[in-house]
């Protein structure tokens, strides 16, 4: 079939809306119509040319639910009019990491920016007749997408779509930063740094698995002010002003747990969030970096002496089958907020306003929506 998609031509461009070809479900396979897809800053990271990718061009997107319409041979659990989220990391379910119980690890990620489906190795979008990269295998900036099923999430037939497209990433990454990465416990104190649409979420996992102090950072005034309004005690600026407070609250012992969730994670944000963490505490990165950076600033005398840790997440070290499915109970009890993470929805075609109000700090997170028109 043919359907619309935004596509990035190669770094430095902007979103381009246009016409692509997308195939039909091989073995493995289902075909969902989209209702909605978050705007990720993963994705400004293929604008910039901070992630690596086969060639261009991209359809971009990778948060995304909607509905089955198609369903390809030798596809269980899945049938035309089921309600799904997608996930930006598969689960085949056989690999190593996935026979231990990490798959937000599976190995079918390693060619989440081949373009190859998982199926075949075969490419299911094309433009002008030419391959085409859909984000993680994805490519939510589009009504349609052919995807594997190990990309595919069953979700209740009455959550909102629109909302249950945020736990394709953004939720679940930064919920799972806060609970299960970085294990907060009830009394512990928390600092976020970068209180976007992962960290704001970090910020609610924190909160509800019982900090005492889950204290914010970010430049912006707004996400300061979302960050209290959904389960932060305290907010600043930056780390500088964070790390005096934090101390004080906790009678010098400093946080148990910092999660980085800072959109452009550069190596010289690890030392001050070090140094705000506990004897035995742990830094969660979670925000990307430039794929080519190398370069960190590390007291390695204190990371030693005061046995700190500094831990890498995907995904919120959680397998989406496993964590979607319990967020999304957390959302029906009203322990995870959804609704309030939306500040502005977007047509398609609207796409680079909704990035540069990302850019400009004005969104939690944009969604693109699509409605009857794009279909």
């Amino acid at each position: 079939m043919k359907t619309k998609a935004a596509l990035l031509h190669g770094p430095g461009k902007d979103w381009e809306v246009d016409e692509i070809e997308l195939g039909d479900p091989v073995a493995g396979e289902v075909q969902v119509r989209l209702a909605a897809s978050g705007l990720c800053h993963s994705d400004e990271h293929l604008r910039t040319g901070a992630s690596p990718v086969a060639f261009y061009p991209v359809v971009g997107g990778h948060e995304g639910a909607g509905v089955v319409t198609k369903v390809g041979p030798e596809v269980s659990g899945f049938k035309e009019g089921d309600h799904v989220v997608l996930a930006f990391i598969p689960g085949c379910g056989t690999c190593r990491p996935c026979a231990r119980g990490m798959q937000n690890l599976c190995d079918a990620g390693a060619g989440l920016l081949t373009g190859q489906a998982i199926s075949d190795g075969t490419y299911r979008t094309t433009h002008r007749g030419n391959p085409v990269v859909p984000m993680c295998l994805l490519g939510t900036f589009a009504p349609y997408v052919t995807v594997n099923q190990a990309s595919v999430i069953k979700i209740e037939d009455d959550i909102p779509l629109d909302k249950a497209a945020l736990l394709g990433c953004g939720v679940s990454t930064g919920w799972g930063s806060a609970t299960e990465i970085g294990g907060t416990r009830a009394g512990d104190t928390v600092v976020v740094v970068g209180v976007g649409g992962v960290g704001i979420n970090s910020v609610q996992g924190a909160a509800a698995a019982g900090a005492r102090y889950v204290v914010a950072v970010d430049p912006v005034e707004y996400k300061r002010e979302k960050a209290l309004e959904l389960g932060a005690t305290h907010a600043f600026a930056s780390m500088e002003e964070a790390a005096g407070v934090v101390s004080e609250l906790t009678w010098g012992q400093n946080a148990n747990t910092v999660v980085l969730a800072i959109g452009d994670t550069t190596g010289e944000h690890l030392q001050p969030a070090v140094s705000m963490t506990a004897k035995g505490g742990q830094v969660v990165v979670t925000g990307m970096g430039h794929y080519a950076q190398v370069d960190a600033k590390l007291n390695l005398f204190e990371l030693t002496l005061l046995q700190k840790r500094v831990q890498g997440a995907i995904f919120g070290g959680v397998s989406p089958r496993t964590q979607i499915p319990r967020l999304l109970e957390l959302y029906r009890h009203g322990t995870l907020k959804l609704d309030e993470l939306v500040t502005t929805t977007y047509r398609l075609e609207d796409i680079n306003t909704g990035y540069q109000d990302m850019r400009d700090g004005k969104n939690l997170r944009g969604v693109v929506v699509y409605d009857d028109a794009d279909y």
